[in-house]
């Protein structure tokens, strides 16, 4: 008995030491859950609604993963998982908010025309039905991605470097690098069609040439800032041209060639649409171009996320990969 109530003591501790935005956080959450199980829906059509009881069985599961979590951080507040918690509180009570909104003003009062705005569950049910179109469709935009950041990447640091070493040479190319690189490569969309054998080949050149300007800028801003004392040292121990150009310049100009290549991403994902939709067979700019065809916009909005969330892993791997490489800049830039 006296266990029993030590015990019981403890949980209630745990329990009071919870954030106060945590326990809102929980509420929202649970109340976005009564919301779509109590609340009838609004019926505006003959056929009746698809995974219903699939979306409540979905978002009761992550109400119930969420208060496991808090109340095992709650009970264990030196664990590592207190402060991402904490810390994503007010984000968690906003998403709830919203989430009950957009099922609210859609499911349960119609107030938005369908199909243009659908229901959390219409999301959940392209998902579970349609995700070998839409993997496919992930894996043959990467295919392209890959291909085209890495040709416009090696070109513009080759190009920049060149430029940023070379006077010579960078009094012939600057010109035609401030003449065409500010020009949208979507804007080259006919010429590329016309000069290359095939739509794939036409959109990796596309998405190179988005990828090849800001790192080729960067990449020569970075070598023609170097201080000239550096070289001095180097030339003094007997270096040649090579090794000033690959051990001195180059790693001095790594800061300015990684904001580069974050630029030249970006870039690449505005483009990566564009090029997808001139005859590519598969990639996320044709299924947005596929689904908004035949009004699945439930679809198209299914693939707006996991581009959004493509995007960003993409962009937060890269910067894994700069803080390793200039260990002595690590958390100099955020993302």
């Amino acid at each position: 008995m006296v266990s029993e109530t030590l015990a019981l003591g403890r949980s209630s501790n745990a329990v009071r030491r919870i954030d106060p935005l945590l326990w809102t956080a929980l509420l929202c959450w649970w109340g976005l859950v009564a919301l779509m199980t109590g609340l009838p829906d609004k019926q505006i059509g003959f056929a009746a609604p698809r995974f219903v009881n699939e979306t409540h069985a979905f978002f009761i599961a992550l109400a119930s993963l969420l208060t496991v979590l808090v109340l095992a951080a709650s009970a264990a507040p030196h664990l590592k998982l207190w402060q991402p918690l904490k810390t994503s509180a007010r984000w968690l009570v906003v998403l709830a908010l919203l989430l009950g909104i957009w099922e609210y003003v859609t499911a349960k009062q119609a107030l938005l025309p369908a199909p243009f705005f659908a229901p959390p569950r219409a999301l959940l049910e392209a998902y579970a039905t349609d995700w070998p179109r839409l993997l496919d469709s992930v894996l043959n935009s990467l295919r392209l991605l890959a291909i085209g950041f890495a040709f416009g990447s090696v070109v513009g640091f080759i190009t920049g470097v060149a430029i940023g070493w070379s006077r010579g040479l960078g009094y012939w190319v600057h010109p035609v690098l401030r003449f065409l690189g500010p020009v949208p490569s979507t804007a080259l969309l006919p010429l590329s069609l016309y000069f290359f054998p095939s739509s794939f080949s036409a959109a990796v050149f596309l998405i190179a040439l988005a990828t090849w300007f800001p790192v080729t800028v960067l990449t020569w801003s970075g070598v023609a800032s170097v201080d000239n004392r550096y070289y001095d040292v180097a030339r003094t121990l007997g270096a040649n041209a090579l090794f000033l150009v690959l051990r001195v310049a180059v790693p001095a100009a790594l800061p300015h060639l990684f904001v580069g290549l974050f630029m030249g991403l970006g870039a690449s994902f505005s483009v990566l649409v564009a090029a997808e939709m001139m005859g590519v067979k598969s990639g996320l700019g044709w299924y947005l171009q596929w689904a908004q065809g035949w009004a699945a916009y439930a679809n198209m909005y299914a693939a707006l996320i996991v581009m959004a969330l493509l995007c960003s892993s993409l962009i937060t791997l890269l910067f894994i990969v700069r803080d390793r490489t200039l260990a002595w800049q690590r958390n100099a830039v955020k993302w």
